[in-house]
């Protein structure tokens, strides 16, 4: 065996619900039953990204990646792969396109176009080790800007740098910081916006899990640049192992020096606190998220004054989001130029992507801004589960859009994403098949925003409702013709009249949807037809020649509609039936279909 082996184990919140931390326990008992606590040490990372196959271990400096480990494995993987240095063959990932074995996760298409900045940490240290956070050039950034440089050279690194904020508007953060400070006042603050509420979303979440330090660097490089001496992260409370992450690595900065009095042994003071947000999507725009900080209510006030004026308890705020102010540290370290050269000219640099929904490979990826659609959908995310047919993707989460398959080439980046009715968001990005019914896809969006809305303004509060009334009619297959020039005309109003972006953007998906699927409307609306079937109220239950007549429909149908003799094939009543679906879960013998 070779000596100074690291076996790096999974420690993201969906690999931890796996059994990730018995896994670690029982490598750990391995090692002390062998004796080899001094030559294999076992490292709880954060999130790998490549969720559909957790719980992962990777063994170093071999670089042998392991998939869909169980706590069971440990043993084998000490003796076999640590002692007799024999991979396990069956612990390896398959490739899809040819069935053989992939020993390191480079050489998965999950990672071969992935750029890691803002992960870059994730998956390679113990995100509760400092020391291993500056053995990988931690820290690093900080100390040089506050030994060499001044705040003008720093706003004007991350001004040229073209870096534009990851939470959703796209903003340039250097602008952002410049106007902030050129605002004389005795105090500014600096605020990480971790209130991550897209639906399906992780990205922010899993970045403090698996790299907190970068986002305390990236903070007290802000404050320096624009001179506030406090930070603040909101982050919302149900994100427990985030916070516990976090809450450590701001005790550890500050055990070495690296937050408060005296940063580095210069002049500079900085500090952090951390502020609980309740899991309002509303407190993600930046007003309403220091509303919610002074511990009044999350609602968002007009602009002007920006909150780099006036923002938190009236004073010159920054708010970058997690993914924003993991960038940082590296832009200082390795320039402008490097970080233009990744990414597109108006959209430098990468962006982390939470794929979820109808996809082979659900995960956390980080790519180069231009990269297409169809690569992070069918190379990176291994295409459509059960070989069904792609439909559409949502990007930018409940304010963005739906694209379709004609749109799969397109670059992404905040401008062509606008440009094609969606937008960036956050990140999160749910991939949707022909079983998807669009119109219920833009109702689940709109029931969202609507529980959501703060109520402030009556677009959003009445608006949305309405939308949805109209929506809700539609899938029940009361709609009308006139309804799509109401729902068009209904989302622009609430478009250009809503106070806030959460209202601005909601009815997004509206819009997408009956631009690229009217079809689907019309058929809701003049054939009273679901044809993805998932409107409950429009499916039509049809007995098939597949029936053997076992009764096993008539016996559980609670409006006693199915009729037929036994070993003979049944009917069902329509005009009795009540679209349960009863009788399509008890058949056994697939002799039902939907229509």
């Amino acid at each position: 065996m070779k000596e100074n082996k690291k076996i790096l184990v999974c420690g993201g919140t969906g690999c931890l619900s796996a059994k990730g931390a018995e896994i670690v326990k029982n490598l750990r008992d391995s090692i002390r039953e062998h004796s080899l606590e001094n030559e294999v040490e076992v490292i709880q990372t954060g999130c790998f990204g490549f969720c559909e196959k957790g719980p992962i271990v990777k063994i170093m400096p071999e670089n042998t990646f392991y998939i869909e480990v169980k706590p069971e494995d440990a043993e084998r993987i000490i003796v076999e792969d640590i002692i007799s240095e024999k991979r396990i063959i069956e612990l390896l990932y398959i490739d899809p396109k040819n069935g053989e074995r992939v020993f390191e996760g480079e050489n998965m298409e999950f990672y071969k176009k992935q750029v890691r900045i803002a992960l870059k940490n994730c998956g390679t240290i113990d995100p509760e080790s400092i020391e291993q956070y500056m053995a990988a050039e931690g820290y690093a950034a900080l100390k040089k800007i506050l030994t060499t440089m001044t705040p003008e050279n720093v706003v004007k690194i991350i001004k040229d740098s073209g870096l534009r904020g990851r939470g959703g508007g796209g903003y340039s953060t250097g602008l952002k910081w410049e106007f902030a400070s050129k605002n004389i006042s005795d105090q500014k603050y600096i605020v990480c916006n971790a209130d991550e509420g897209d639906p399906g979303a992780f990205m922010d979440r899993s970045i403090l899990e698996g790299d907190p330090h970068s986002v305390i660097e990236g903070m007290i490089i802000a404050g320096y640049a624009i001179g506030a001496t406090e930070g603040l992260v909101y982050i919302r409370a149900e994100y427990p192992l985030a916070i516990e992450r976090l809450r450590k690595a701001i005790e550890t900065a500050r055990k070495n020096k690296i937050l408060g009095e005296n940063v580095f042994g210069t002049d500079f003071k900085f500090d952090i606190e951390i502020k609980y947000g309740a899991g309002a999507f509303v407190c993600g725009e930046e007003t309403a998220l220091i509303h919610s900080m002074e511990g009044g209510r999350g609602e968002p006030t007009t602009k002007p004054p920006y909150p780099a004026e006036s923002g938190y308890w009236g004073k010159p705020t920054i708010v970058n989001n997690v993914e924003t102010l993991a960038n940082i540290a590296q832009i200082i370290l390795k320039g402008v130029d490097w970080f233009r050269s990744i990414g597109t000219k108006n959209s430098p640099g990468t962006k982390v992507f939470a794929l979820a929904g109808k996809i082979n490979n659900v995960g956390l990826v980080e790519v180069p801004m231009g990269t297409t659609l169809r690569e992070v959908i069918f190379e990176i995310g291994g295409g459509i589960k059960n070989n069904k047919k792609f439909k559409a993707v949502q990007t930018g989460g409940p304010s963005g859009g739906c694209l379709t398959e004609k749109d799969l080439d397109t670059p992404i980046d905040f401008d062509t994403l606008l440009a094609k009715g969606s937008m960036m968001g956050s990140g999160g990005m749910i991939v949707m098949d022909e079983d998807d019914c669009m119109v219920a896809v833009s109702k689940f969006y709109l029931e969202f925003t609507v529980d959501e809305s703060c109520g402030k303004c009556a677009p959003c509060r009445i608006g949305n409702t309405r939308l949805w009334e109209i929506l809700d009619r539609i899938t029940k297959g009361e709609g009308k013709e006139e309804d799509i020039a109401l729902l068009k005309e209904l989302s622009q109003t609430i478009k250009t009249t809503s106070l806030c972006g959460l209202g601005q953007t909601s009815p997004n998906p509206v819009l997408s949807t009956i631009n690229q699927f009217l079809d689907e409307y019309l058929e809701h609306i003049h054939e009273k037809k679901c044809r993805a079937g998932q409107c409950q109220a429009l499916r039509k239950y049809l007995i098939n020649d597949k029936c053997v007549g076992c009764t096993a429909c008539a016996r559980v149908c609670p409006v006693a509609c199915i009729e037929g003799k036994v070993k003979e094939r049944h009917v069902i009543d329509q005009t009795r039936c009540i679209k349960c679906g009863a009788c399509y879960n008890a058949c056994k013998f697939n002799a039902i279909d939907v229509a």
